[in-house]
C-alpha cells in the first residue's frame, strides 16, 4: 500500500528515515507560517486569514507531491515571491492586493498548461548537464547563507553589505551552539542528527528567552477576508502581463533549481541528468499556486529546505506526506510550532548546505568554457538571494561565452532561445 501510494520501497527505504525526514523538512520551513502573514500583512491583507491560507495551500500542494509525484519535497508560499507580491506590486506599483492575487492565479493556470504540454520538462532538458550539476552546490551556499542570516551570525553592513554578527549576543551564541551540536552528531553518525539539533537548540533557547511559549492550541482564523478576492478589471493591462511574467520566471526557475539540486543530493538523478516524475512534481507546484491564489496567498513553490529531510534519509512521497500532516497540525498548534526560533533551524540549513556541495566535484574547473558559467550559477544564487537569478545568469553566460569563443556548435537551439528570453526578461521586466 505504501509503495502504491507514496513510492515507498521497503528494500531501500525505512519508515523511520521517511518520517524523520518529513518532520525535519517541516521544522526547517515552519518559519513561513510566521513570515508569510507578516509580509502579506504589509500589503494590507488580513494576517490571520493569510496564516490559514498559507497552511492549507501548503498541505494540499505537499499532498499532491506525496501521492501524485511520490517525491520527498514539501511546498508552501515562496519567500521572495511573497516579497515581490507585497513590496513591488502593491506598495511600489500601487496596485491592490486583489490585483496581485489575480496575477498569481493567472500564473498558476499558465503553469498547469505548460506542465500538461510538457514545455517545462523541455526547458529543463535544454539546460546543459554541467550547468544542472552546478545548481545543487549553488543552492547549498544559498540555504547556508539563509540559515546564517536568520540566526544573526551573518548581518548586514552598510560598508561591506554583510559582516559577522555580534558574537556577544546570546541569540547568536545559541545558533553557534546548535551548529556545533548538529555537526558533532553528524560526524558521529547519529540518526536524526539535524532533527535532534533543532529540538535541543529550541529547548536551550527557553532559559535564554529566545524560545517563547505562550499557549499551545488555538483555532485557525477565518479565510473569509482573503478567499477568492480577485480583481478582473485590469486583467488585460500591460502591468498585469508584466506581473504574471515576473511571477512565471521566478517561480519556474526557483522550482527547477530546487528539484534538480535536491534530487541530485538524494541520488535520484541518472547519468543523463533526468529526474523521475519531474512532470508530476511540476504539476504539484502548479496546482499549489492556483489553489493558493484562490485561498488568498502568494505563489506556492517547492521549498529548498526539503534538502534537510532528504539528508535525513527521506526518499519517497511518505516524507512529503509526513510534512503535510505536520502542516495540518500546525493549523491548530500554531503557537507551538512557531515557537521554534530561527536559531534552532539555522544549524540544519547550514549543514545541509555543506552536504549539497558534494556535486561540485562533477565540475571541471580547469575547463574555463564550462567552469565560468557554472561558477556564475553557483555564486549568483547566494549573492542575489535568488535561485532563479543564479540559473538564468549561468545559462546566459554559458551561451554568450560559447558564441564569443567560437564554440557555438556545442549549443542547441533550446539554449539559445532560453538565453534570449532571459536577456529580454532582465531588459524589460
Amino acid at each position: 500500500m505504501l509503495k502504491k501510494l507514496f513510492g515507498f520501497d521497503k528494500g531501500t527505504m525505512t519508515m523511520k528515515k521517511e518520517l524523520m525526514g518529513g518532520i525535519t523538512t517541516f521544522l526547517t520551513m515552519a518559519y513561513i507560517l510566521a513570515v508569510n502573514p507578516s509580509i502579506l500583512g504589509d500589503a494590507g491583507m488580513d494576517s490571520g486569514a493569510v496564516f490559514t491560507a498559507t497552511v492549507i495551500s501548503a498541505v494540499v500542494a505537499t499532498l499532491v507531491m506525496a501521492v501524485y509525484a511520490k517525491l520527498p519535497f514539501a511546498l508552501a508560499p515562496g519567500m521572495g515571491l511573497n516579497a515581490f507580491f507585497a513590496y513591488t506590486i502593491v506598495l511600489t506599483m500601487g496596485y491592490t492586493w486583489q490585483f496581485a492575487l489575480t496575477a498569481v492565479f493567472v500564473e498558476g493556470l499558465i503553469f498547469i498548461l505548460l506542465t500538461l504540454t510538457g514545455l517545462r520538462q523541455k526547458i529543463v532538458d535544454s539546460m546543459p548537464l554541467l550547468l544542472r550539476r552546478s545548481i545543487s552546490p549553488g543552492i547549498g551556499l544559498f540555504i547556508a547563507f539563509i540559515g546564517l542570516k536568520n540566526a544573526g551570525i551573518i548581518t548586514s553592513n552598510s560598508a561591506t553589505l554583510v559582516s559577522l554578527g555580534d558574537l556577544h549576543d546570546s541569540t547568536v551564541l545559541l545558533a553557534c551552539f546548535g551548529i556545533l551540536l548538529s555537526a558533532v552528531l553528524l560526524v558521529r553518525k547519529v540518526t536524526g542528527a539535524l532533527l535532534i539539533g533543532i529540538l535541543v537548540t529550541t529547548i536551550v533557547g527557553i532559559p535564554l528567552q529566545v524560545t517563547h511559549f505562550d499557549t499551545v492550541v488555538s483555532m485557525p482564523p477565518s479565510l473569509a477576508p482573503v478567499f477568492c478576492k480577485f480583481e478582473w478589471t485590469q486583467i488585460l493591462s500591460v502591468d498585469m502581463a508584466i506581473c504574471v511574467l515576473t511571477f512565471l520566471f521566478i517561480d519556474m526557475f526557483d522550482t527547477i533549481g530546487t528539484l534538480i539540486g535536491v534530487s541530485n543530493r538524494a541520488g535520484m538523478v541518472d547519468e543523463q541528468g533526468n529526474i523521475p516524475r519531474l512532470k508530476d512534481a511540476f504539476m504539484a507546484d502548479a496546482i499549489g499556486t492556483t489553489l493558493g491564489a484562490i485561498l488568498g496567498t502568494s505563489t506556492v513553490t517547492t521549498y529548498v529546505e526539503s534538502a534537510s529531510g532528504v539528508n535525513v534519509g527521506g526518499r519517497s512521497g511518505l516524507t512529503s506526506f509526513t510534512s503535510a500532516i505536520c502542516f495540518a497540525l500546525a493549523l491548530f498548534l500554531a503557537p507551538l510550532f512557531l515557537a521554534i526560533p530561527a536559531q534552532a533551524t539555522a544549524p540544519a540549513l547550514v549543514l545541509v548546505g555543506v552536504m549539497m556541495m558534494h556535486d561540485i566535484r562533477n565540475i571541471d574547473f580547469s575547463n574555463y568554457l564550462t567552469a565560468i558559467p557554472c561558477f556564475v550559477c553557483i555564486a549568483f544564487m547566494p549573492l542575489t538571494y535568488s535561485i532563479s537569478d543564479g540559473i538564468l545568469m549561468g545559462l546566459i553566460t554559458w551561451v554568450l561565452l560559447h558564441i564569443c569563443s567560437g564554440h557555438y556548435k556545442d549549443l542547441n537551439i533550446g539554449m539559445i532561445i532560453l538565453a534570449l528570453l532571459f536577456i529580454c526578461k532582465y531588459a524589460f521586466l
